[in-house]
């Protein structure tokens, strides 16, 4: 199943209130797995960023002065993406970016129902626990070590780990249930196994097997059991 990791970088939080699109990161999975296809670009927003939201993801006015606005990437970016599934995390805060970029250039939008948000899966997996992409990465074990800045291909990255995770793990990759078995024609032979070359040396004490002989002959009435394992009965004292 082929899906699509989204992540999003922006000026501010609402673009209903001038806040734009400035980068957008996608990661392909192929059954949960990342398949080494990526896109990834700056967008020029048309309007300077906040130092606040800088401070987030690091990215400035200069980083993006020279780069594509939305509608020179939206057919990359659509073509990417495909007729796949998006995940995101607070998947509603990148749609309404995406859309809202979409609709500015009567772009058909994604499907609601192919939004995927890992936000949502982390609570009803985690309720009432800390479900940010730090706090499950953290969770999970996934490292933060590359990331200094928030950016939307690295933080996609970490976002398709976890979503691994969230989705039952690496233990997914381990079913067995689809190993095919091949028959072979032909009579099943056991393998001759003989004596051993050196036997055991006995683990009880000659005490302790005395003991056990007189338990038994008092025990049981029928005998045929232990003494078909070489057992001599005879040899136990009556009880």
């Amino acid at each position: 199943m082929r899906e699509i990791v989204l992540d999003t970088e922006t000026t501010g939080f609402d673009p209903k209130t001038g806040d734009r699109l400035i980068e957008v990161g996608c990661i392909e999975l192929m059954d949960l797995l990342p398949t080494g296809r990526t896109y990834h670009t700056l967008v020029n927003p048309d309007r300077l960023i906040p130092p606040d939201a800088t401070r987030v993801h690091g990215i400035t006015d200069d980083k993006v002065k020279d780069a594509p606005r939305f509608a020179d990437i939206v057919q990359a970016l659509s073509d990417f993406i495909g007729d796949a599934p998006v995940i995101a995390h607070n998947a509603q805060f990148d749609r309404n970016f995406i859309d809202f970029e979409y609709a500015r250039i009567a772009h058909p939008l994604i499907p609601g129902d192919r939004w995927i948000d890992t936000l949502q899966l982390a609570q009803k997996k985690f309720p009432g626990m800390p479900n940010s992409l730090d706090a499950l990465c953290k969770r999970f074990k996934v490292s933060l070590a590359d990331r200094t800045f928030h950016g939307a291909l690295i933080d996609a990255r970490l976002l398709a780990e976890v979503y691994l995770e969230l989705r039952g793990g690496k233990e997914r990759r381990l079913d067995l249930s689809a190993t095919k078995v091949t028959a072979v024609a032909g009579p099943v032979v056991a393998a001759a196994v003989g004596a051993r070359p050196r036997p055991l040396a006995p683990r009880s004490t000659e005490a302790e097997r005395a003991a056990h002989l007189e338990f038994l002959k008092a025990t049981l009435k029928d005998h045929s059991l232990w003494e078909g394992y070489g057992l001599d009965m005879e040899k136990a004292p009556a009880a």
